[in-house]
């Protein structure tokens, strides 16, 4: 590809994230023309960009479908109810209800892929807040920095970590034998920053529980079977991959989203266009335009060249390696969704390592099936942990984040870049270093 493409490839993309962080423009505005430039430049046609966008349609489909189906419940008023009580469980100390947020995420996220939990969970957030007089910006907040922390205490618990594992033939329980000790590192880490980065909630205290509304419960019938719907989706989106057919996550959403659509309708709690109205449009369409403008660093040869250099600087020292891949991947995972970023990296390191004589040419093929070598593993675990927790880092570095971002704004504030910033970049420093201390302690000495 020639070289003046890849060149305003790099340019659109840090232009992009240029104006995503000085928030001139709204992030999907700023993701959808970048998107488009490449196209009218004809670095890639319109098919090409659509191409890379039905890439990762799971993903898409994931969370539409969840959208709708969070959205079909809301007139049963379940969200603010659940809020209530989970107030009245912490008793109205900010401290309990903070280390709430923990203990309730963290074993979702350990089974449920981070985004759908921020989904299913975040519309409690706002009316929890209210009840305890705080700001529901840094709550929703925390339980991104906690879902996509626990999205490594399983191979299933963050895409990212999932395509990676899945590149290198990684079972289940191999992963829970070297690699969940780490996250349970990052949910501490966690854990450790909630007294200084959230000391105005940690000390609120609401000393009269009885002046707290309580919500009533709208349409229970409707919201039995609703029960019964989201019930059938969790349950499949656990074992749904591995039934003799397989079913997708995404397409359990889609359904669980059909079926709840179906249930509004005929009930007549509300309308088929009054729900997909409310759809964060917004975020769908953000993801859509980041995945064409990795596409087109992909397709310019840009990660590619990324890969020779790495191999050119590290040669054959894993320790260093791993510890380097750590940190980069970790930084570009706080501008860059870690879902495309990983999907781009993963053929990049099989290639580096195959270079430079660490295992055979036979894993580059996409039906590999053996085991890597051992002595190689380490790198690839250093790319779960970068690729996971510096998304914790930006607004833009995890799909979660976004999501919450989108959950954020329909209920009336916007979460700005520097103030998720303000949280982040102290969580994912600490969180990369705790990492790093693991993969050189576990793997490397």
């Amino acid at each position: 590809m020639e070289n003046w493409q890849a060149v305003f490839s790099i340019i659109i993309f840090i232009s992009v994230i240029f104006l995503i962080m000085t928030e001139w423009v709204h992030l999907t505005i700023a993701a959808l023309l970048g998107a488009l430039l490449l196209v009218f430049a004809n670095i890639m046609t319109l098919p090409e960009a659509v191409g890379y966008i039905s890439k990762s349609h799971g993903t898409l489909g994931l969370f539409f479908g969840v959208m709708v189906l969070v959205r079909a419940f809301e007139p049963t008023n379940i969200f603010s109810y659940i809020a209530t009580q989970i107030v009245i469980l912490a008793q109205g100390n900010g401290k309990k209800l903070l280390l709430g947020i923990v203990v309730l995420v963290t074993p979702i996220c350990a089974v449920l892929p981070n985004a759908t939990t921020v989904m299913l969970l975040a519309p409690l957030i706002p009316p929890m807040a209210q009840e305890i007089g705080v700001n529901f910006v840094p709550l929703l907040i925390l339980m991104v920095f906690v879902a996509n922390s626990a999205g490594l205490l399983t191979l299933v618990g963050d895409p990212a970590t999932f395509i990676v594992g899945d590149a290198v033939n990684i079972s289940f329980l191999d992963y829970l034998w070297n690699l969940s000790l780490g996250g349970v590192l990052a949910v501490v880490s966690v854990m450790v920053t909630l007294p200084f980065l959230f000391r105005k909630i940690w000390n609120t205290r609401l000393d009269d529980l009885a002046e707290l509304p309580h919500p009533q419960i709208n349409h229970p019938r409707v919201l039995m079977v609703g029960g019964l719907i989201v019930s059938f989706v969790l349950i499949f989106f656990v074992i749904g991959e591995s039934l003799p057919i397989p079913i997708s996550p995404a397409a359990v959403a889609l359904l669980g989203a059909a079926l709840a659509l179906l249930l509004s309708h005929h009930s007549r709690i509300d309308t088929v266009n009054n729900i997909l109205k409310d759809v964060d449009w917004s975020t769908l369409i953000f993801f859509m335009s980041i995945f064409v403008l990795i596409g087109g660093l992909d397709k310019t040869g840009v990660i590619k060249g990324l890969s020779g250099i790495l191999g050119t600087i590290l040669g054959k020292n894993i320790l260093l390696g791993s510890l380097v891949l750590l940190f980069l991947v970790g930084i570009l995972s706080s501008v860059i969704p870690n879902i495309p970023l990983v999907v781009a990296m993963v053929p990049l390191l099989k290639q580096y390592i195959v270079n430079v004589g660490l295992a055979p040419a036979e894993v580059l093929a996409s039906d590999y099936q053996g085991q890597f070598p051992p002595e190689v593993l380490p790198l690839f675990y250093a790319m779960m942990f970068g690729a996971t927790l510096g998304g914790n880092g930006t607004l833009v570095g995890a799909s979660s984040n976004i999501v919450a971002a989108g959950i954020s704004e329909q209920h009336g504030r916007r979460i700005s870049f520097k103030t998720f910033l303000h949280y982040g970049i102290p969580v994912m420093l600490l969180q990369l270093v705790t990492s790093a201390f693991y993969v050189l302690v576990r793997f490397l000495l």
